[in-house]
């Protein structure tokens, strides 16, 4: 199997956990693809972020798309249906203070990114930014903006049936709604083992996410928090798969990145990070 190509398998086994999965996992060449450009559609029973629900535990539609040049340079969109910012922002407590409903149900992501295999045959270098859009009904005083600009920095490696990467991300903004949060970062590692059985792929991950410039409330645990997964993935063949996880992250009730993991802030004060099941189906064009 070469370096993760732009199939409905390599998709599913990384976008479960990635809004941006697509742009570390664009190919070295497009020709790998077939075309330079491709397309991508998802639904999802729960859709996690980083480990934490981005749908208050609802099923999510997603899709986007690539363009992938000969020279390693790329563009792209991924987009998903959200509701953790209106299920912050509008609960009784917000609304106390804003006197606004707001409304954010879909992300939007923008990435722009170069990779080449520098080092070697099966070993991409990719290097990009990303910019998180959430596009709102109103602007509400007092509140962080939700955006988020990223950059990135990952090394892919292919070692037989087994390929994976290594990725660093880190904010140029504030993070997701936090509040002097710039500078925060993540860590990813992904790796992915073909069984050559099936078309069934293993997929594990483990990521760290450090918020920067913590303020600390009575009680409340740090916001970073790491996050981990194990799945596998069924390619079906014709750009068709499903993908099966079991998710989890150590973050405690009343912590996290986002403000949608707020006890007092989430409609029956559900735990965002809570280990959970997910199943998804993709297909790509």
């Amino acid at each position: 199997m070469k370096t993760i190509q732009k199939t409905a398998i390599a998709l599913a086994a990384t976008g479960l956990f990635a809004t941006a999965a697509f742009a570390a996992d664009t190919p070295t060449n497009p020709e790998d693809a077939g075309s330079p450009i491709s397309a991508n559609v998802t639904v999802v029973n729960d859709y996690r972020y980083r480990g934490i629900s981005q749908s208050n535990f609802k099923p999510a539609i997603q899709g986007g798309f690539d363009y992938a040049h000969e020279s390693g340079l790329y563009i792209g969109n991924w987009n998903s249906s959200i509701s953790w910012i209106a299920d912050g922002y509008n609960t009784a407590s917000a609304q106390a203070v804003t006197g606004k409903q707001v409304s954010s149900q879909i992300e939007m992501d923008f990435y722009a990114g170069f990779k080449k295999e520098l080092i070697g045959a099966g070993y991409a270098s990719d290097f990009g930014v990303l910019q998180y859009y959430y596009p709102t009904s109103a602007s509400v005083a007092g509140f962080t903006n939700p955006n988020t600009t990223e950059i990135y920095a990952a090394q892919n490696a292919t070692f037989g049936p087994v390929t994976g990467f290594l990725k660093f991300s880190y904010a140029l903004s504030n993070t997701f709604g936090w509040y002097g949060s710039t500078g925060s970062n993540y860590l990813d590692l992904t790796a992915n083992y073909d069984t050559g059985f099936y078309g069934i792929t293993l997929n594990a991950h483990a990521g760290y996410q450090k918020i920067a410039g913590q303020y600390y409330e009575a009680g409340m645990p740090s916001r970073s928090y790491a996050d981990w997964k194990l799945g596998l993935t069924k390619d079906f063949g014709g750009g068709l798969s499903a993908s099966a996880a079991y998710v989890a992250t150590n973050q405690k009730q009343g912590s996290g990145a986002y403000a949608g993991t707020y006890a007092n802030y989430v409609p029956g004060g559900r735990n965002m990070g809570a280990a959970t099941g997910l199943v998804s189906l993709t297909k790509t064009f």
